[in-house]
């Protein structure tokens, strides 16, 4: 029987992996998703200087309670507002080492929409 702790080892194992092969930069940053059983979190990472640049989430003010994907998606534009207003046209989007399935997919989608490049 695998466990909750032993999928979430399994994914920060897979996410691991994925960052060794990606890296942000100021020009082209890591756009990050963390999802947890009720929230889910972007960020806008520069992996070389180690700053956060950008982020939102479902603890923001202006995302109201609504089904889970629909919040993803309105981060997802959040994301990409704020990703704009900071000047970042493309990022590389680093999934966390989640399935490209329901939020996670919401959000990148919706941030695609609304202007982000990857």
């Amino acid at each position: 029987m695998i466990t909750k702790s032993d999928k979430n080892k399994v994914r920060q194992h897979r996410h691991t992996r994925v960052r060794g092969k990606i890296s942000g930069t100021a020009e082209r940053p890591r756009l990050n998703v963390f999802r947890s059983n009720k929230n889910i979190y972007a960020q806008l990472i520069d992996d070389v200087a180690g700053v956060t640049l950008a982020s939102a989430s479902t603890l923001d003010a202006s995302i109201v309670a609504a089904p889970k994907t629909e919040q993803a998606t309105k981060v997802g534009a959040l994301i990409a507002d704020r990703a704009k207003a900071a000047g970042i046209e493309e990022v590389i989007f680093d999934r966390g080492g989640y399935l490209y399935h329901g939020r996670v997919q919401a959000l990148a989608e919706s941030a695609r929409e609304a202007g982000l490049k990857f």
